[in-house]
């Protein structure tokens, strides 16, 4: 029996995270955590829906779902059996089968977000349809299964599916063992909930304080307001984690290339881990350079990494430390496991961008797949996290001592409550009333 995808809606969810500078930093002040959410709806009594969603913060977020509703035929008229026969072939379809849309992009902006929503959904909906988490569903594939559902166009003189089938085959030993010590100790974390821009000092220090008795070994703070401010936050955070604990540090792209190195060499003092977007993220050569200059401080990115064409670059320019793919800021869960395998190639670490709303819900199963199927390693390896509007899913992430532990629920864990879509739809919800 067929599963039909017969319908596709979208809803604007806006939460209004402003009020309270909850996720506020340097180039962001005041955001509105807000998706874009989709579900496939489909023919069968009983069946699954699939449900995706996109990041923004705020503003613009009409424009995501104009342009879901204009990739809607993609998908909607269409059986979840011949799209999972070869996901490769559909997301190869989904982001260059119409070239007026793909003009948008390519591959990148508000068009490349909308397709990250449906592209998820329809891995959200084939989960629930074999009654797997992802993250199961991915580790249970073959190698050649797996390859399969990747689009190897642009980045073949990086990484060739053949390569690719390397890395996992080569993962095949130990596989079941690193499953185990997953479900029985969970994924590394970070937090970023103490080191919020907006927050004032006595919120940064009992913020803190509650990390350290929760278990966290890695936190991460904002910089980039003033120097002076930043050297005197990084000083509350060492003085309340001790200095046998992890800090890293964020400054959401504010910086010139050299003022990155100026002020990173200021904030060596404080012994950081790394820098996260010290500046414009498709600066790939400025990466580059500040990655050189201030070592042993490693560099991050990747949030507002389009593509793995350009993750393709930086890895290659050998720009980043610490590669952050975004599950919605690329084009889906396909786009997302190609970048796993190059960055297993390069020998750079995947530590997912997350936070935001349901960016937690998603990663976390990027992340089991990885060290169970493709790095074989924690080397290096944290996974971020932010205590915010997990409440609003039916399979909200599961913190334990500063841990992932795995979602066992089936699907992609990014479905919300019908009561909160209806509470935070922009404008006529309740919560925005």
């Amino acid at each position: 029996m067929t599963t039909k995808i017969t319908r596709l809606s979208v809803r604007d969810i806006r939460f209004p995270t402003s009020r309270s500078l909850d996720g506020s930093d340097a180039m962001n002040a005041a955001p509105d955590y807000s998706a874009t959410y989709v579900i496939l709806h489909t023919d069968s009594p009983g069946k699954h829906e699939g449900h995706g969603l996109t990041f923004t913060i705020g503003r613009g977020n009409e424009i995501c779902v104009a342009a879901v509703h204009s990739l809607a035929p993609f998908v909607v008229g269409k059986t979840l059996e011949e799209i999972t026969q070869n996901m490769g072939a559909f997301w190869r379809d989904i982001t260059t089968g119409d070239s007026q849309l793909r003009w948008l992009g390519p591959d990148k902006g508000v068009i490349h977000l909308a397709t990250a929503a449906i592209v998820n959904a329809v891995w959200d909906l084939w989960a629930k349809d074999v009654g797997k988490p992802i993250w199961k569903m991915l580790t249970d594939m073959t190698p050649e299964q797996l390859v399969r559902c990747l689009d190897f166009r642009f980045v073949t003189d990086a990484l060739t599916p053949e390569e690719a089938l390397a890395i996992l085959r080569r993962n095949l030993p130990g596989k079941a063992a690193r499953e185990r010590e997953m479900l029985e100790r969970g994924y590394p974390g970070y937090t970023t909930s103490a080191g919020w821009l907006g927050y004032s000092e006595e919120k940064i220090r009992r913020l803190a304080r509650e990390g350290v008795a929760e278990g966290w070994t890695h936190f991460k703070q904002k910089v980039g307001g003033s120097i002076e401010e930043d050297i005197r936050r990084s000083s509350i955070l060492r003085e309340e984690i001790g200095w046998d604990r992890k800090l890293m540090m964020d400054a959401n792209q504010v910086w010139e290339v050299d003022e990155s190195v100026v002020n990173m060499r200021k904030l060596a003092q404080f012994d950081p881990w790394w820098i996260e977007e010290p500046t414009n993220p498709d600066d790939i050569l400025g990466h580059a350079k500040i990655r050189q200059a201030i070592a042993p401080i490693g560099v991050a990115t990747g949030e507002h990494c389009h593509n793995r064409v350009m993750f393709k670059q930086l890895l290659q320019a050998g720009s980043i430390d610490f590669c952050q793919v975004d599950a919605a800021r690329l084009g889906g869960l396909n786009e997302v496991l190609i970048v796993l395998l190059m960055a297993a190639k390069f020998k750079v670490p995947v530590c997912p961008h997350a936070g935001g709303v349901g960016l937690c819900e998603y990663v976390q199963n990027v992340s089991l797949f990885d060290y169970i199927c493709v790095s074989a390693s924690l080397e290096n390896r944290v996974l971020e996290y932010v205590d915010h509007l997990h409440e609003h899913f039916l399979d909200p992430v599961v913190i334990r001592n500063g841990r992932y532990m795995p979602p066992k629920r089936p699907g992609y864990s990014i479905e919300m409550h019908a009561a909160t879509l209806a509470q935070y739809e922009f404008p006529k919800g309740a919560a925005w009333a």
